[in-house]
């Protein structure tokens, strides 16, 4: 057992510990710790919080957000105007979601 802040308890023995270890550095995701958690009948918190007092635990990193580079409005107009092969001033009024949706119609 590592020497960190976790000691052995009554809640963990320290077969259980080491057994629970192995596993999640094995493979260090979500789905470890649930199936551990319902190995030796603890809650998932529990578990989380004994490997994070090993110093094991690695917190899952969030999703990156995936975002479309932004379209000013006025690409749009001129995107409609070319595809007409005219100008019309009163396209500016319109929102880029009808403009975009517009264009594609007009493209096919």
């Amino acid at each position: 057992m590592t020497n960190l802040t976790a000691n052995a308890s009554s809640n963990y023995s320290e077969e259980v510990i080491t057994n629970m270890v192995a596993q999640y550095e094995a493979n260090p995701t979500r789905a470890t710790v649930d199936a551990i958690a319902a190995e030796i009948e603890k809650p998932v918190r529990s578990v989380i919080s004994k490997l994070s007092a090993l110093g094991v635990y690695q917190k899952p990193a969030p999703a990156a957000k995936v975002s479309e580079p932004i379209i000013k409005k006025e690409v749009y107009v001129e995107k409609l105007d070319d595809v007409l092969g005219i100008t019309l001033p009163s396209a500016k009024n319109m929102t880029k979601v009808d403009l975009q949706r517009l264009i594609d119609f007009l493209s096919r």
